[in-house]
C-alpha cells in the first residue's frame, strides 16, 4: 500500500437516526415480498420515515426535532498510515457510531469516508462470527471477508490459536463459547490477519488483565509494523500508553484533535469542570478577612502550564495568595486527591523563612515541587488551602480547584519497568531493587 496521503479521510460526515421509529420486519422472506407487493405506498412511507433525512438536512433550523438524533454531526479528520489514534469521549458521544461507519457496517447520512487498505474491526463480542460455525471455520470466514487467500490464513492460523488460547474448543460452534472466549478469538483474528487498519472498540474490557495486556502489546506490535490503529476505550492509561494522537468527541462532534496527553486531559477535565490553572480577581477571590486566594496552577518540568505530565518527570504546583493584614501566622497547604476521592497526600508550607512567625501583609507565591516517579497514573485533583493559626480557622479552601493527568509511556526509568498489567496503588515510587542468582539452593547468610 502506498504511503502517500492519508489512509482514512472523513469529510463532513453526519449520521442521523429517528428516535422512536421502529422497522417492523416480516418473519420470513416470503412475508416481506408479499408486503412489498401489496403495500408499495406503505413501504415507501416506511422507508422515508426510517432512512430519508432530506427534510432534516434541508431544514434551515438544523433539524433539532425531538424525534431526530444526530449521532455524528459534521465530523472531519484524516489519519495517516502508521498513526495510532485514540477516540475518546463520554458515553453517547458518537465513538461507536464513528467506528461502525469506518468499518462500513452502516453508511453515513451525509458526508464522505475514504479508506485505503484492508480493515480489521473488533466492535462487539464476536463481531463477524457466525454462531453456528466452529472457531476454525470462523477464522477462515473472517480471512475471506478480509480478502485473504487460504494459504495466507494457514500461515497465521497457529499464531491466532496460540493468542486466543481456545485450542481445546477449536471445533466447537462459537455459539457455545463464553463471552471471554469469543472476544479472545475475535481479537486474535482481527489483529493477526494482517489488516492495514485495525479498529478496536471498548470490547477489550470483557477480557481479564492478562488478555488486556496481550492485546495492548499486540496493538503496539501492529503499530510498530507501520499499520494504523484506531482504539476506543475509557481506560485512559491504556490510551496514553498505546496512542500518540487523540480525537475527543462530544455529542457527535469533534471537540479536539491533537496529542493524546492533551486530549486525555481535556476529556477528564470536561467532566469535572477543572483545568490546570485558575485565577481570581480581587472581587471574586475566595478567602476571609486575613487571606485571599488569587491563583493556583500546575507546571511541568520546563515551567509551562501542564494538563498532563510524564510519570518520570517532576511536577510543580504554584499557589498565589494575598495577606490582607500583617501580624498573622498562617499555614498554606495543599491536598491531592485521585479519581476515587482518596486523599493521596497533603503537604504544608515548610519554608524556614516564614515557618512559625507572623507575616507582613502583601502578595505571596508558594511553590511545591513533586519529584518524578512518586505519583501513580491517573487524574489528580489539587485543593489549595490556608489556615490562620491564631484564629484556628481556615481562610480559604477550594476543593478540586485544578487537576492534572499523570501518564506513563513506559519510558526508561519508570517504576513500571515493563510491567503492563494494572498497577495498583495511589503512589508509585521508584525504589531500588537488587536481585542476585544463587548457584545452588543454599542462600547466603544475611550481612
Amino acid at each position: 500500500m502506498s504511503s502517500k496521503g492519508p489512509v482514512i479521510r472523513v469529510d463532513n460526515v453526519s449520521k442521523i437516526y429517528r428516535v422512536g421509529v421502529q422497522d417492523s420486519a416480516s418473519e420470513n422472506m416470503v412475508g416481506a415480498f408479499l408486503d412489498f407487493i401489496r403495500s408499495p405506498l406503505k413501504n415507501y412511507r416506511k422507508y422515508r420515515s426510517l432512512y430519508d433525512f432530506s427534510d432534516v438536512l434541508d431544514d434551515g433550523s438544523g433539524g433539532e426535532d425531538s424525534n431526530v438524533l444526530w449521532a455524528l454531526r459534521d465530523v472531519s479528520f484524516e489519519v495517516e498510515q502508521g498513526d495510532v489514534v485514540g477516540v475518546i469521549g463520554m458515553n453517547g458521544a458518537g465513538k461507536s457510531t464513528l467506528l461502525k461507519l469506518l468499518s462500513r457496517i452502516t453508511p453515513p447520512t451525509r458526508g464522505e469516508i475514504q479508506i485505503r487498505g484492508r480493515v480489521g474491526s473488533l466492535l462487539e463480542v464476536g463481531t463477524g462470527f457466525h454462531p453456528e460455525l466452529t472457531g476454525r471455520e470462523n477464522i477462515y470466514l473472517n480471512g475471506t471477508i478480509l480478502g485473504m487467500r487460504k494459504k495466507e490464513v494457514d500461515r497465521k492460523f497457529d499464531e491466532i490459536i496460540d493468542f486466543a488460547a481456545v485450542d481445546k474448543f477449536l471445533d466447537t460452534p462459537v455459539k457455545r463459547y463464553s463471552s471471554g472466549m469469543r472476544v479472545r478469538l475475535a481479537f486474535a483474528v482481527a489483529a493477526h490477519l494482517e489488516p492495514e487498519i485495525l479498529i478496536v472498540d471498548e470490547v477489550l474490557a470483557v477480557g481479564d488483565y492478562e488478555f488486556q495486556r496481550k492485546c495492548i502489546n499486540k496493538m503496539q506490535d501492529v503499530s510498530g509494523e507501520g499499520r494504523t490503529v484506531l482504539f476506543v476505550s475509557h481506560n485512559m492509561p491504556s490510551v496514553a500508553r498505546l496512542c500518540d494522537r487523540g480525537i475527543l468527541l462530544n455529542k457527535g462532534q469533534v471537540v479536539q484533535d491533537g496529542k493524546v496527553e492533551e486530549i486525555i486531559s481535556a476529556y477528564l477535565s470536561s467532566g469535572s469542570g477543572v483545568t490546570s490553572e485558575r485565577t481570581w480577581d480581587e472581587a471574586e477571590a475566595p478567602g476571609g478577612n486575613i487571606a485571599r486566594l488569587r491563583a493556583v496552577r500546575v507546571l511541568d518540568k520546563d515551567g509551562t502550564l501542564a494538563e498532563a505530565v510524564e510519570i518520570t518527570d517532576p511536577v510543580t504546583v504554584e499557589m498565589e495568595y494575598e495577606l490582607l493584614e500583617s501580624g498573622h501566622e498562617v499555614v498554606p497547604n495543599v491536598h491531592f486527591h485521585n479519581e476515587q476521592g482518596i486523599n493521596v497526600f497533603m503537604t504544608v508550607d515548610n519554608d524556614k523563612e516564614w515557618s512559625g512567625r507572623p507575616r507582613p501583609a502583601g502578595y505571596y507565591k508558594s511553590t511545591i515541587t513533586i519529584p518524578g516517579n512518586l505519583l501513580s497514573e491517573g487524574m489528580l485533583y489539587v485543593t489549595p488551602s490556608l489556615i490562620g493559626l491564631q484564629e484556628k480557622r481556615g481562610e480559604f479552601l477550594v476543593r478540586q480547584a485544578i487537576a492534572f493527568q499523570v501518564v506513563d509511556h513506559m519510558l526508561e526509568g519508570s517504576a513500571r519497568a515493563g510491567y503492563t498489567l494494572q498497577f495498583h496503588g495511589v503512589m508509585r515510587p521508584l525504589v531500588p531493587w537488587r536481585t542476585v542468582k544463587y548457584e545452588n539452593e543454599h542462600r547466603s547468610q544475611a550481612g
